[in-house]
């Protein structure tokens, strides 16, 4: 099992501190959520975090090893794969082809790409393994483009799952999803809990409180606070910058 330790992280545009010398220590197995008010610097940090964006200063490492500086493809061949937001999946390729393309290109399968996605057993079978974890085994045969949104969801969750990551960053994966798909969407990542390291940026505060072992609130691009759900929701700090504008979560 690995974690995701992150030492004073800044992103500056300018005089603006959108991340400014955000420090977490990601233990492995856990979820570990990051809150915040809009513009707080969540999307900044995620991207951060998955090499999407470079950092000016402070430290990302993933388990030993120092990714600070690591690209975007070379993190997900190392175990670090961010879901959600940002996807690529190919609408007139079915549930499963879009997830055998994963699991190829994590392996390094032959790339023949039409004829092997559909043709090479050992990638559908890894592939369904990775559908059934996010719950669409059953929409395996049918084409991206003919799922609702929050089997495009899960679809992405599915196919994050099949790089095999050691740390998935969720960024945001109830986004538009409500309603019993927001339920077993949950219940589907719960599941995970304890086989992988999860960081999680989510809105839904009854999802985030069901799910996370620990929070992290970041406000103005800071930390001001982490700690157990039980210990955020109490956290006067916590509840005056963020929390106490969300009554029904209290």
């Amino acid at each position: 099992m690995t974690g995701l330790t992150v030492t004073d992280l800044c992103k500056h545009y300018g005089a603006l501190k959108v991340t400014d010398h955000v420090s977490l220590d990601v233990a492995p197995g856990e979820i570990h959520a990051i809150i915040g008010p809009n513009g707080a610097g969540k999307t900044t940090l995620i991207a951060q975090l998955s090499g999407q964006l470079g950092s000016d200063s402070g430290s990302v490492r993933l388990g030993d090893r120092d990714i600070t500086h690591v690209p975007m493809p070379e993190r997900v061949r190392l175990g670090l794969a961010r879901s959600f937001q940002i996807t690529s999946v190919l609408p007139s390729f079915t549930a499963l082809e879009n997830v055998a393309l994963a699991v190829q290109a994590r392996h390094g399968s032959s790339f023949r790409f039409f004829g092997a996605v559909s043709g090479e057993e050992t990638l559908n079978a890894t592939a369904m393994t990775a559908l059934r974890e996010a719950g669409l085994d059953h929409r395996a045969l049918v084409q991206a483009k003919s799922l609702s949104h929050g089997e495009h969801r899960r679809l992405e969750l599915a196919i994050a799952l099949a790089t095999e990551p050691k740390v998935l960053l969720l960024d945001e994966p109830l986004a538009g999803v409500g309603g019993e798909d927001a339920e077993g969407f949950v219940e589907n990542i719960a599941r995970l809990k304890g086989r992988i390291t999860m960081v999680l940026i989510e809105h839904d505060m009854d999802a985030v409180f069901a799910l996370a072992d620990r929070v992290s609130v970041l406000v103005y691009g800071r930390i001001i606070a982490t700690g157990t759900p039980d210990e955020i929701r109490s956290d006067p700090q916590v509840r005056a910058a963020y929390l106490g504008e969300r009554e029904e979560i209290a």
